[in-house]
């Protein structure tokens, strides 16, 4: 039989049990933080009707939607692309879910993009998403979650962008540009951070846009000064542009409410050239990057009044963020930002002779009892080998049960980060074993 080589798709992992933990440390975090800011857990199936995801994203997105299908079957399926379109086909599904209705979700996504450093064809998204509010409030509640988040993680140097879409809407009236090439000027300002101010003026112009509406669009968006422009002064050139000023108005009362919520102002800003990329945008904006290194953004999302009415004839204001996990971890490891520990095993079980596995057993099983996650060793090696295989695997304690310690109801405990070593009366080892590993801690 010819062997298969192994190998995967492109832009598809294996997730190995060390980047397993640093992902469950991470996730474990951000779940905690979810769920002390009232939101709860959600899973929706990773494979939709296609109609369902089709024609939510944008004709660019949309080219990255895998499509799926099964022999004979009669259905037409899409892997989901994200996780706020299959929330809002769930709102719209079950109408009696409370509103506002506040829930998280970390799961897979898939999309058929070029891969590259720190963008996969598979990858998790973490969403925290508030349906049935229009209050800023909710806005506002969602940049302190992201906040707060990184900073647990330990980010010092990141900003959290804020704009918003009506905002860009009326720069777009104010400018002259027609109001079906809107998209495209979405999609252009969009790439400012890759091609520069020169590379959005020529798409724009090769776009059908007029020079004198190019520089008006651009001298807003960025000014010669490069220091942006104030809302106040905002406010005033847009004067007769209804969809721009309530768009600021929004902005307004969502800054307003971020000093409550403890947001430190260094870590965000507005930015009239930030877009998001995908077209059911309505309203705030916002994403995250951070300064050192600079991978693209990490956190994502906005607020997408109209989703939940593809659905349903009764719709819901909503707002959210997806917290790029993959990208958090790509950084964390660049910046050496993980403790120590590479296993979720705490405690190794060494066999001192073969007669005395039993015994060994028995005294896992007891730490087990206590909480404490164990591995025993298999084998007859010396123990040497066994202290070896626990370095490899990054295992930060030892238990050993020899002839001695048998005889006097005693266990040895060893420390391989300090390499030091005490023997406790049996009744204490769970007690001993916990001390050593709050003090790593």
């Amino acid at each position: 039989m010819e062997l298969i080589r192994p190998r995967l798709p492109k832009g598809m992992r294996d997730i190995l049990p060390r980047r397993m933990v640093l992902r469950q440390q991470v996730l474990g975090i951000v779940e905690e933080a979810f769920a002390e800011f009232g939101f709860e857990p959600l899973i929706t199936p990773a494979v939709e009707l296609a109609e369902v995801l089709l024609g939510k994203y944008g004709d660019d997105a949309e080219k990255l939607i895998f499509m799926v299908q099964h022999p004979g079957g009669k259905e037409e399926l899409a892997l989901r692309f994200d996780l706020s379109v299959p929330l809002s086909r769930v709102v719209a599904q079950y109408p009696d879910l409370p509103k506002p209705f506040r829930r998280y979700q970390i799961a897979p996504v898939w999309r058929a993009e070029r891969p590259q450093k720190g963008r996969y064809r598979e990858f998790y998204q973490c969403d925290a998403d508030i349906v049935g509010s229009a209050s800023m409030l909710a806005d506002a509640e969602i940049i302190a979650l992201i906040y707060t988040v990184l900073r647990r993680l330990g980010f010092q140097q990141f900003v959290t962008i804020i704009n918003d879409r009506k905002i860009l809407t009326g720069i777009g009236q104010y400018s002259g540009v027609p109001e079906d090439q809107v998209p495209q000027l979405y999609r252009a300002i969009d790439k400012l951070d890759r091609i520069g101010i020169d590379g959005v003026r020529d798409e724009l112009r090769k776009g059908g846009l007029d020079a004198r509406t190019v520089d008006r669009l651009l001298g807003i968006l960025r000014p010669e000064d490069g220091a942006g422009t104030a809302l106040d002064d905002l406010r005033r050139e847009l004067a007769d542009y209804p969809m721009a000023l309530e768009g600021i108005d929004e902005l307004e009362e969502l800054l307003g409410y971020l000093p409550a919520l403890d947001v430190v102002p260094e870590f965000y800003r507005v930015d009239l050239a930030m877009v998001r990329g995908l077209d059911y945008y309505t309203g705030p904006i916002y994403e995250t990057v951070v300064e050192k290194p600079r991978i693209g953004s990490i956190t994502g999302g906005g607020r997408f009044d109209g989703l939940v009415g593809r659905f349903s004839s009764q719709s819901y204001p909503a707002t959210g963020t997806t917290i790029g996990i993959e990208r958090i971890i790509d950084v964390m490891e660049e910046l050496k930002m993980f403790p120590p520990g590479e296993t979720t095993v705490e405690v190794l079980g060494t066999v001192f002779r073969p007669e005395l596995l039993t015994d060994s057993l028995k005294l896992l099983t007891e730490l087990r009892g206590f909480g404490l996650r164990c591995e025993l060793y298999y084998g007859e090696n010396p123990l040497g080998t066994q202290i070896r295989y626990a370095l490899k695997k990054g295992i930060p304690v030892l238990v050993i049960l020899g002839p001695d310690e048998l005889a006097s109801d005693r266990v040895a405990v060893r420390d391989l980060e300090s390499k030091s070593q005490i023997t406790v009366a049996r009744a204490d080892v769970a007690g001993s074993v916990r001390e050593l590993l709050d003090r790593r801690d």
